[in-house]
């Protein structure tokens, strides 16, 4: 395996004579398999050795986080004769999980077991309570379930039962929340799961009943008077100006065309998988995050070219069948929050003007643009995978005289 990877022969012996070759050419072997270049695991492979010479492995045993985290700031700070070029700021972060990877794959990464919180266990089924829901996302319910469990921590710690909270003590929990610097929007969506929760609760007997009707939060506008999104303008120099060669910009050139164009949540883009698409057809389809249905839309040519594009160039071979994977092994389905950094730093960095970051202000500018193309709410809110036009009347607040042209929309490129 080194003598596939490592040309110099002085190299070749080197990775030779440190400890647990065999585990390491292993792992690589592994790698390999999974889709990683032979330039990537030939720089594990370097990895490997100092991991093995900091963490002072003879032998493969069980190794803890703060072990890994020690050895790693040593290696920052080293400068003898294994230093070849100067230490830069994530040298750290890199030695460390490079040699959590390694050590997860031979089951030999301790990570210490976190007690169960008394509480946990109202929170689990409480999940289980939501996802039987319907129109509930996969993230509404990790954030109503999150947020459940801040409030019941902080009861907890006070000594008390749930069946004994009361309104005032919601009150005193959400003004030592506003003491501690939260802001009001952050206070109402902790409100909003609350109430949610309650409700469970109030069905499982676990409190009294109809405690939703008085948490009191700060009232928040559903939507502020400026549009969210960035003008269609700064829409289409966003898109020329992420193109690249590069596998993180080819994934982001076709992130931000399914954003944009299609005005896809990113928990939707997220879970788009290589049979969404048929290109003999020129349609894909996406599974809503609310309510869960199946919709479909044609390829439009430009979005289609830089999902081609990052398929054939830019996407590392991997068994899973998700469009977009991570950069680095072990590669996985890209989470939704990973989709809100992509979509925000490039924003960020091409100075895109708009009142919200990330893929949600793509998705106010796609409706944005439909309505000033003379599309009918109705349409809009289809498009969009609304439930009705109510949803979306918050686009003609801000572009009022478009709706005394409204019309039936073609999607017919991004002109």
């Amino acid at each position: 395996m080194i003598e596939s990877l490592v040309e110099q022969a002085s190299a070749r012996l080197r990775h030779r004579r440190a400890p647990l070759l065999r585990e390491r050419e292993s792992y690589l072997a592994h790698l390999l398999r999974r889709g990683t270049s032979y330039k990537r695991a030939r720089s594990i492979a370097s990895y490997l050795i100092h991991i093995v010479r900091l963490l002072r492995l003879t032998r493969l045993r069980g190794v803890d986080l703060q072990e890994i985290d020690r050895a790693a700031e040593r290696w920052a700070a080293y400068g003898g004769p294994h230093r070849r070029k100067k230490a830069g700021r994530s040298a750290a972060a890199c030695f460390a999980r490079e040699a959590r990877n390694w050590l997860r794959f031979h089951g030999n990464l301790t990570i210490p077991v976190v007690p169960m919180h008394p509480s946990d266990a109202i929170v689990q089924d409480f999940v289980q309570h939501l996802r039987q829901r319907n129109g509930l996302s996969p993230e509404t319910v990790k954030g109503y379930s999150a947020r459940a469990g801040i409030f019941l921590r902080w009861w907890h710690s006070r000594g008390g039962h749930l069946s004994a909270v009361t309104l005032l003590d919601v009150d005193a929990f959400l003004a030592e929340r506003t003491a501690l610097g939260w802001k009001p929007r952050s206070l109402a969506t902790q409100g909003q799961a609350l109430r949610s929760f309650f409700v469970y609760a109030a069905a499982k007997g676990l409190c009294v009943s109809g405690m939703e009707h008085g948490v009191r939060t700060p009232a928040i506008p559903k939507y502020g008077s400026a549009p969210q999104g960035p003008s269609w303008k700064e829409v289409r120099r966003l898109l020329e100006a992420s193109k690249g060669t590069t596998p993180a910009a080819l994934r982001a050139s076709a992130v931000l065309s399914l954003c944009s164009v299609y005005g896809l949540r990113s928990s939707e883009v997220a879970r788009l998988r290589l049979t969404d698409f048929n290109w003999h057809d020129e349609i894909f389809t996406v599974q809503r995050a609310k309510r869960g249905r199946l919709q479909r839309y044609p390829i439009q040519y430009e979005m289609g070219e830089a999902i081609l594009r990052y398929l054939t160039h830019g996407r590392p071979r991997s068994p899973s069948r998700h469009i977009f994977l991570t950069l680095f092994p072990p590669y996985r389905p890209v989470h939704a929050s990973s989709l809100w950094q992509i979509v925000s730093l490039r924003m960020k960095k091409f100075k895109i003007e708009s009142g919200q970051k990330g893929p949600h202000a793509l998705r106010h500018a796609c409706a944005t643009h439909l309505l000033r193309k003379n599309t009918a709410l109705k349409d809009i809110a289809e498009f969009l995978g609304h439930r009705d036009a109510r949803s979306v009347g918050i686009y003609a607040k801000y572009d009022a005289r478009s709706l005394r042209r409204v019309a039936t929309y073609r999607l017919t490129g991004l002109s």
